[in-house]
């Protein structure tokens, strides 16, 4: 057997591997815990809305940290913690075999897809060590506004960094309004099994889909704005995160309702997340 067949055999193993029920079940898995994070973030960002028309300032952090720290006082709460970072690292998992072997769909093997693909395995593969690091016990790197000033005093220290900072500001601001016009645009129907959905049940995933990913947008391009301020400023400590954009959202000429409008729509993005679970194609 010479290395081409060997090769090829590797690569169609590897395709059925990333077309297995185990596969699929990993993905909705992730679905799932990607949807419970993003909806306890809104509504501890609506808790937020709500806390600031009394003058207060919110409980818990409305960011991963809080959400994590919510789930871990309920009962079987670290149970639950786990389960989070397995179906997290399961998302990741379904992202990286999309990124070796294309995704369903016709264009699924394009090169651009497959290297989103791949950004995204990174992502949620960093995003479920932070859970499994915190249901291990280790609260340190919780709150994502810490995170966010460290990682831009780190870069700033490289040679050119005030640059590098700068690129990601304006990079993460192109992927809130990206991710924003997909919304808008309804990209997620393609990935629907419209065959498997009543005509109610469009029209609920279109209402979460549309209002959770422009209010998810929002979110994403107000980070980058304070990252760009902080690379523009020279500032690190200028770098929010998801909690300290979300706070800001409540000086703005809107004030509480524009937070009270965001957070309702990460609420709607959770939702959006099980519907995923249930009628996206894997």
């Amino acid at each position: 057997m010479n290395a081409r067949t060997m090769s090829l055999r590797g690569r169609s193993k590897g395709r059925q591997a990333a077309n297995s029920s185990a596969m699929d079940a990993a993905a909705r898995w992730g679905f799932m815990a990607r949807g419970t994070i993003y909806l306890l973030i809104g509504l501890l960002a609506l808790q937020i809305a709500f806390a600031d028309v009394g003058g207060g300032s919110g409980g818990e952090q409305a960011d991963r940290g809080g959400a994590l720290a919510e789930i871990g006082e309920q009962p079987m709460g670290s149970v639950l913690l786990w389960a989070l970072g397995v179906g997290l690292v399961g998302m990741s998992l379904w992202r990286l075999s999309e990124a070796l072997f294309g995704a369903s769909g016709p264009d699924g093997r394009k090169a651009s897809k497959r290297l989103l693909s791949a950004g995204r395995f990174v992502f949620y593969g960093f995003v479920a060590y932070s859970v499994l690091t915190f249901a291990a016990g280790d609260k340190s790197g919780s709150s994502g506004d810490q995170q966010s000033q460290d990682i831009t005093a780190t870069a700033m220290e490289q040679p050119g960094g005030r640059w590098i900072v700068g690129i990601a500001g304006a990079a993460i601001i192109g992927a809130g309004l990206w991710i924003a016009v997909r919304a808008l645009r309804r990209d997620y129907h393609k990935h629907l099994k419209h065959s498997q959905m009543s005509r109610k049940v469009r029209q609920f995933v279109d209402v979460t889909g549309v209002g959770g990913g422009v209010a998810r947008g929002v979110l994403f391009g107000g980070i980058g704005v304070f990252v760009l301020q902080a690379a523009i400023e020279y500032e690190p400590d200028k770098a929010k995160g998801f909690d300290a954009t979300l706070r800001s959202f409540a000086d703005a000429p809107a004030g509480r309702w524009l937070l009270a409008l965001v957070a309702l729509g990460l609420v709607l993005f959770g939702v959006f997340s099980f519907a995923m679970a249930r009628w996206r194609k894997v």
